[in-house]
């Protein structure tokens, strides 16, 4: 990609720079010294004043303009003295552990966890008979019950730092950290063990690395590119009027924003479209652009078909039937088709993998590799193994444990490969993960209440996969296979970032709550895992009939769209595109999608390969400016107090 990322002055040897890892101890150091500034703007722009959510998308924004940030200070340091300068690989690591912090303490990662650690115990009553019912079933060392504790939380205008209150944190945090720091070292296991099969063996490119690479890189081709230029002017100008035009209602908006089109589909059956709306955002048309051209079109065409599936339910009744036509469970079944089929195209490289862990003559060399393959599999083993034991301490029995936890891992890896591979821009799988496979296919009436508590409790981090932090361990693994030649102490930097990023992010929200109160700044806006629980418990119903028929469409539809991928070469029906299309996220980036694709066609028809390669740093260009404003906006509404223009609603 960046055959420069590795040369750092002229009077340096490029092979002795590739030999140094990003992960350096400056580098780590920096790292740590950003994640909780990173993780305290993250709370502040998601939660307090609810700005800007850059968690919800794949290419975080607040990552990006850190890196860019970064470089601005590096080319300072370079005038002052170029043996200090630091190394693409390093800026790359700085910027993949804010990666890991962001999505930590991002919208369906923390920010889902913090009402469960004690919103039942203050809203308690009478009325909804959660001290009888639900609360009994709450761990008490993951939870602060003490309303004394409880005041300030929610109300406000109260210190965190008061000894008592401290210390009824402090338990829950710690274990729940515990609990996070491992679910992270399960992940860097499995990318480890993966890692030579799906980018050195496939050549999985990661495109969501072409731009930080491109930051980062010393001779900052794109920064004198002229196309860049003229996209990043166009975005930044529209991003700046419609900020302009938010503090000055006289100015009209230029309507790139989102706006419901489902409230022109009036009567049966067309409004059974439900909520879909049209919006132009140039950073989701730059990053549409990045993907390969038969799944960018599955993404919007399968939209769009899913739409169609609901209009056809509509007119034939079948909507009466509760959750029909299930796109969560045919959604799971096509990622369950990926994840077997990544599995099955990567078995005799896990063969040779096991072969090794087993010392068997002719082993893979693993030195270069993340971790070494036996300390990988050792790690993932005994990282599942914790987990599982969390969960049983909890209540749960040992197969509904072992349950959640491969399902979640199977859904990880499925995401892992998709972004890898594609670079999609959202993947958010809502309401897909186990509490609802299990819960659905086999009833609520199968589980006892320890079980359904312990689904529910575990729903915060495997139930909306928005934020997920496996796809930004593999991305920087392979980002520094690419600027330094090795992966050396990346685990390391990953693990690092993720330990002090969530106890950074649990900081954060404690600290702004307590000050201004968590009901008064959006504290409730995550209660689904509760609210599912309590309607588990207080009406308990068999499984859903229909919803393993559903898994099963969903799989052989996907294995229909990939045989013919296969049989096919002109086939335009990538089995991924329709697997990620019918969740929420897709409805903020389907005509964004769309127009990236009406946009990549027609330059590829008649202007060919070169043009369209040629025109690839315009659509970064506007993905980067809207990064830019938005971050700045950001930033200058926090410090002035001020209200901010809202980047995606």
């Amino acid at each position: 990609m960046n055959a420069g990322a590795r040369t750092e002055s002229p009077s340096t040897s490029s092979v002795r720079i590739a030999s140094l890892p990003g992960a350096s101890v400056r580098a780590v150091a920096v790292g740590l010294l950003l994640v909780p500034v990173n993780v305290y703007w993250i709370a502040q722009m998601e939660r307090n004043r609810q700005t800007a959510f850059p968690s919800v998308f794949s290419l975080f924004f607040n990552a990006v303009f850190v890196l860019l940030l970064l470089r601005g200070a590096n080319l300072l340091l370079r005038r002052l003295s170029p043996r200090l300068a630091f190394r693409p690989a390093e800026m790359l690591i700085v910027y993949s552990m804010v990666c890991i912090s962001t999505a930590i303490s991002g919208i369906d990662f923390i920010q889902t966890l913090m009402p469960l650690l004690s919103y039942s115990f203050w809203v308690a009553g009478p009325e909804n008979k959660w001290d009888t019912v639900l609360n009994p079933l709450l761990p008490r060392w993951l939870t602060v019950q003490s309303k004394d504790v409880l005041y300030g939380y929610y109300d406000g205008g109260a210190s965190l730092y008061d000894p008592g209150v401290l210390s009824a944190w402090l338990q829950p945090v710690l274990w729940w950290s515990l609990f996070i720091a491992t679910l992270l070292l399960v992940m860097v296991c499995l990318n480890s063990l993966l890692r030579r099969r799906w980018l050195d063996g496939e050549h999985l490119a990661c495109p969501l690395v072409n731009l930080p690479l491109e930051i980062a890189s010393p001779k900052a081709r794109l920064f004198h590119d002229p196309v860049f230029w003229m996209g990043f002017g166009l975005a930044a100008s529209v991003e700046v009027w419609n900020a302009f035009a938010f503090h000055y209602p006289a100015m009209p908006m230029i309507p790139i924003f989102e706006e419901s089109i489902g409230q022109y589909f009036k009567g049966r059956p067309w409004n059974a479209v439900g909520w879909m709306t049209r919006s132009f955002y140039p950073f989701l048309i730059g990053l549409g652009y990045l993907m390969p051209a038969d799944f960018l079109f599955s993404s919007w065409f399968f939209y769009l078909f899913w739409k169609a599936e609901l209009v056809l339910s509509a007119f034939l009744g079948l909507d009466q039937v509760r959750g029909f036509p299930f796109a969560n469970h045919q959604g799971f079944g096509a990622y369950l088709l990926f994840a077997v089929f990544g599995i099955w195209l990567a078995r005799d490289h896990l063969r040779r993998v096991w072969q090794t862990i087993l010392g068997v003559p002719g082993k893979l060399a693993d030195s270069d590799e993340p971790m070494p393959y036996r300390l990988a599999a050792l790690g993932a083993l005994l990282g599942l193994a914790g987990l599982v034991a969390f969960a049983m301490a909890m209540g749960m029995r040992l197969l509904t444990a072992v349950g959640v936890f491969v399902i979640y891992y199977i859904l990880s890896l499925a995401i892992t490969r998709v972004r890898a591979q594609f670079g999609t821009p959202v993947h958010d799988l809502h309401f897909t993960g186990p509490d609802v496979i299990l819960s659905s296919v086999f009833g609520t009436r199968a589980f006892p209440e320890k079980d359904l508590a312990g689904i529910a409790m575990l729903a915060w981090f495997s139930s909306i996969f928005r934020s997920h932090p496996m796809p930004h361990q593999l991305e920087g693994i392979k980002m520094q296979q690419q600027t330094a030649g090795t992966t050396r102490g990346v685990v390391v930097a990953l693990m690092l970032a993720g330990v002090v990023g969530s106890l950074a992010a649990f900081w954060s929200f404690l600290h702004i709550y307590y000050g201004v109160g968590a009901l008064a700044q959006g504290g409730r806006f995550n209660l689904w895992p509760l609210t599912t629980l309590d309607g588990w418990l207080k009406a308990p119903q068999g499984p859903q009939l229909a919803s393993l028929p559903a898994i099963g469409v969903g799989l052989g539809f996907a294995l229909f769209l990939q045989v013919m991928r296969m049989r096919h070469v002109n086939w335009p029906f990538h089995p991924l595109g329709y697997a990620i299309s019918g969740n929420l996220q897709m409805g903020h980036a389907w005509m964004p999608l769309l127009v990236a694709w009406i946009a990549k066609a027609t330059i590829t028809k008649y202007g060919g390969y070169r043009l369209a390669q040629r025109s690839q740093p315009f659509f970064l260009g506007l993905i980067l400016a809207d990064f830019v404003v938005v971050s700045v906006l950001n930033i200058v509404s926090l410090a002035l107090h001020i209200p901010c223009y809202r980047f995606v609603d």
